[in-house]
């Protein structure tokens, strides 16, 4: 990729504002050698646990580690889960703005055996407890999306972001001139419309566009292109179609697929949360769509490269671009 150090340099003096559902990864590491006697299930000796930022909170990690600034704007209960997480966005500098609520902070447990994951345990409280009223938005997030770049909605359909709240932020942030993104889950069934970036997957895209996937057929690109540019007007379209790259598309038409970067991929979780956080750090930093989706593509490559919800530095990515 050219011109990536001059990239990263104009990153470093980038602000992100994320807004979305926060959440706990938590990992259980260990070995499994034998049946319990008490039912057909393994044994887990545990070796060690792990913690790392979920959710919108792991886009807000991938921020940070790019070398940008960031800030996370979403629920977290105060509890030992909460305790935790506060203090790995503290050790990797990212201010945080807790909105309103009194449930428990959302936990997801993956429990791997030999680096394969057995199984997950999701802790969380129904999605309603986790809303914010849209008029609190301009008390709750004004000063921060004057302070910001870009705005990253990210949704992993907890309940932080409903279409009151989505549109008053992107009005705050239409209003102050910032660039405003979202990482969609169809079935919100968030409205939203004229923002500059989406970025569904392929699944994703057919759902946002009202298709039906259709078993060993080939992805229908234009179509959903199309549709979705009709439905949303979106400046920006990426579609991250898994080990077949990335799809760029605007104006409701197909710019072009970037093949994958990926050289090995032990984990694909929390790949998606780099990509969105590398298109958006490209393309608040100035580069076009492509260079943006090039940077988001090497970066995702690195990071699925790793076992566990992880993120990317500036020299793990010049190196691994290096080595291509």
């Amino acid at each position: 990729m050219k011109g990536l150090p001059a990239l990263l340099k104009k990153i470093a003096r980038v602000r992100i504002l994320v807004v979305g559902d926060v959440m706990l990864d938590h990992y259980i590491w260990g070995d499994a050698t034998r049946i319990s006697p008490e039912a057909p299930v393994p044994v887990v000796d545990i070796a060690r646990d792990s913690w790392t930022a979920g959710g919108a909170a792991n886009v807000a990690l991938n921020i940070a580690s790019l070398g940008a600034q960031c800030t996370l704007a979403g629920y977290i209960g105060r509890d030992e889960a909460g305790d935790r997480l506060g203090e790995i966005l503290r050790t990797h500098r990212i201010a945080h703005v807790n909105t309103p609520g009194t449930a428990p902070t959302i936990v997801k447990t993956r429990v791997l055996v030999q680096h394969q994951q057995l199984c997950r345990l999701d802790r969380e409280a129904a999605p309603p407890a986790y809303a914010v009223n849209a008029p609190d938005a301009a008390t709750i997030f004004g000063a921060a999306i004057q302070a910001c770049d870009a705005v990253v909605l990210s949704d992993y359909a907890k309940g932080i972001l409903s279409n009151e709240l989505v549109a008053r932020v992107t009005k705050l942030a239409r209003r102050a001139g910032k660039l405003v993104a979202l990482d969609p889950k169809p079935r919100r069934q968030l409205a939203f419309r004229d923002l500059d970036l989406i970025t569904p997957n392929k699944r994703e895209a057919l759902q946002l566009a009202g298709l039906e996937p259709v078993p060993h057929a080939p992805f229908p690109a234009a179509e959903v292109c199309a549709r979705l540019h009709k439905l949303y007007a979106t400046k920006y379209l990426v579609i991250t179609l898994g080990e077949d790259g990335m799809l760029l598309s605007s104006g409701g038409k197909v710019i072009k697929i970037i093949p994958t970067a990926a050289r090995e991929v032990f984990d694909v979780s929390g790949a998606g949360d780099t990509a969105l956080a590398g298109l958006v750090l490209g393309l608040a930093a100035g580069a076009s769509l492509e260079n943006a989706t090039h940077f988001a593509n090497a970066a995702a490559g690195v990071v699925v490269g790793k076992l566990g919800t992880a993120t990317v530095t500036p020299e793990e990515l010049v190196a691994y671009v290096n080595q291509r």
